[in-house]
């Protein structure tokens, strides 16, 4: 399930969303929220185009799948029966168009049916109120983009939808009243917003299921189903023609017989934004004109739910064709459907309108905030995905929008941040022309070597030796780095030389390192001069230890001719002492 509820159809894949604005450009109704870089959906805002899903150049914009969902309902052994919206030749080769049924019941659908019936069967039933009610304008209503288009934001024509059901919601009940209400009923088509008009709760219980045909190739892709080996079959009711046409702009007309007529002044068939936008706009009470819109352009065939890269109008010839194709094996077409159901719908009015009102001070205070005093400040470049700064403004103040959405704003802080940073970098900055002339230099620059602004325009060996930056120039490198000794400045220089190849410009960085050599060599010099009065004082001990050993050498000598006189003296006096008293003293120990 999607980010939030059941309700959310189109949801934001965070982790692939880059922080582009391109949803947010190609929505037409600017329903792109964007909080921290994060572009999301508002569903109070979304009328659910799809346009975002198939701009995204990330894929970030998904929508809900109900694969799952119609799978487990074949796989319940209840009856599904399955509608396939007239549009469905456009997404198929001409080749394989007439194998497709036999490649549905494949899949486990009991009944396969045309949602064509569906748009007959309405069509007949507007023809009617139209004519019934011919003195008001009608806005015709089985587009669910465009009833949503109208609810929101233009809610006072509300009154002028057409209230018929769309050819989706009657061919369901068309199926359940002649298969039994029991029954699933699982509708295919291009329409990603078929999925929400499902969820009405006017429609509650009609439409069990809305696939896309992107979910119908990835479900053939999974069970490996290969269209050109399936025999040939078609649906199990025949559909009327006309009604096959349905999926084209002006299909409606033809059905009803009210044709489309470029010069027609009471029928307007119209589709894409812009067009119908225009034609909202020019609708009012008096006019009693039809309006048959399909949001899609060109209608139901370029729906977001149809990947493909063949061509609009080759998408067009192949429902044509399919309308009008006549082989044997094709029952004949049949219009006296019946339908017991009532055919009615009813529309809902919202409003999109910020609650509070914004004012021009609010408004005014937002512009500032981006550089933008005056009105020429106001670029409208459309960078942000909106086409004025004004809009843009409003959109900040709803909480839509952020102030750093503004890209040219954005990029003149970048740009004098880092005019910032290179005025108050330390290191000698200087930027040349292809001419090798100089363009810039900061103060750092100018202060390494001894020059000013008149600098300016002149050549840089003017100030040094060019070689670098004629190396730098001439060569393929992209970035030269060299330590140079300007001895004219005293100065020595690790320098960084690149190129600028957008601008045709060469950068020149110069980092002052002649301190760090003076550091060096005073380290060099102490650590000799620490080594030598090592080895001096090394010597000095070999020295001193050597006298000592002499000097003791000799004491010791000395020594022991005393102790021996001394021995010898007492020994002589012991022998005196013994002849006179008998006790003699052991001249060889201590005791």
């Amino acid at each position: 399930m999607p980010e939030s509820s059941k309700k959310q159809i189109i949801y934001t894949n965070k982790a692939q969303c880059r922080d582009c604005y391109r949803c947010v450009r190609a929505c037409p109704v600017k329903a792109i929220k964007m909080f921290d870089a994060q572009a999301s959906v508002d569903v109070d805002r979304c009328i659910l185009c799809g346009t975002c899903i198939t701009e995204c150049p990330q894929g970030a914009k998904q929508y809900r799948k109900d694969i799952i969902l119609a799978k487990e309902y074949l796989e319940s052994g209840q009856k599904v029966l399955l509608s396939l919206a007239p549009s469905f030749p456009a997404f198929f080769d001409d080749s394989v168009v007439s194998r497709v049924p036999s490649a549905l019941r494949s899949l486990g659908f009991s009944f396969i049916s045309e949602t064509a019936i569906g748009a007959y069967l309405v069509s007949k039933e507007a023809e009617k109120y139209i004519k019934k009610h011919e003195n008001r304008p009608h806005i015709i209503s089985f587009c669910p983009v465009v009833v949503n288009f109208v609810e929101k934001y233009y809610p006072y024509l509300s009154n002028f939808l057409l209230p018929v059901k769309s050819p989706m919601i009657a061919h369901a009940r068309y199926l359940k009243e002649k298969h039994g209400y029991d029954c699933k009923v699982v509708f295919i088509g291009p329409c990603i917003a078929k999925k929400d008009e499902s969820q009405r709760d006017l429609y509650e219980g009609y439409v069990d299921a809305v696939l896309t045909f992107d979910e119908l190739k990835e479900w053939f892709e999974e069970k490996e189903i290969d269209l050109r080996k399936f025999e040939e079959s078609w649906f199990d009711e025949p559909c009327d023609d006309d009604a096959k046409l349905f999926a084209l702009s002006g299909g409606f007309g033809k059905i009803a017989n009210m044709p489309a007529d470029p010069i027609s002044i009471t029928n307007i068939t119209t589709s894409g934004y812009e067009s119908i936008k225009q034609a909202l706009s020019y609708l009012t009470p008096d006019k009693h004109v039809v309006i048959d819109s399909l949001f899609c352009n060109m209608g139901c065939i370029n729906g977001a739910g149809i990947k493909n890269e063949v061509n609009f109008f080759e998408r067009q010839q192949r429902v044509v064709k399919y309308a009008q194709k006549k082989d044997s094996f094709l029952p004949k077409a049949v219009t006296n459907y019946t339908i017991e159901s009532d055919l009615g719908a009813k529309f809902n009015r919202y409003s999109v309108n910020p609650k509070k009102e914004i004012t021009e001070e609010q408004i005014k205070e937002v512009l500032q905030k981006t550089g933008k005093f005056n009105p020429e400040d106001e670029l409208n470049c459309g960078a942000c995905g909106y086409n004025t700064c004004h809009e843009k403004a409003i959109a900040v103040i709803e909480g839509i929008a952020e102030i750093e959405m503004c890209i040219p704003f954005m990029r003149r802080l970048a740009e004098q941040r880092g005019d910032k940073i290179i005025e108050s970098s330390p290191n000698g900055i200087v930027i040349l022309d292809k001419e090798l002339n100089i363009v810039n230099m900061n103060p750092a620059f100018k202060r390494f070597f001894y020059c000013n602004n008149s600098m300016f325009g002149k050549k840089i060996s003017v100030l040094m030796d060019p070689v670098h930056f004629e190396e730098l120039k001439a060569g393929e490198e992209d970035i030269i780095e060299r330590t140079v000794n300007h001895e004219k400045y005293n100065i020595v220089c690790h320098q960084k030389l690149y190129k600028l190849k957008n601008e045709n410009q060469l950068v020149g960085i110069f980092v002052d390192i002649t301190k760090n050599l003076a550091d060096k060599e005073q380290l060099n010099s102490l650590r000799n001069e620490t080594v030598q009065q090592a080895q001096e004082l090394l010597h000095h001990q070999i020295e001193m230890a050597q006298k000592l050993a002499k000097i003791l050498g000799e004491n010791t000598a000395k020594g022991e001719i005393l102790v021996e006189n001394l021995l010898r003296l007492a020994k002589d006096e012991q022998i005196k002492d013994k002849k006179s008293s008998n006790w003699l003293w052991d001249i060889y120990t201590s005791k």
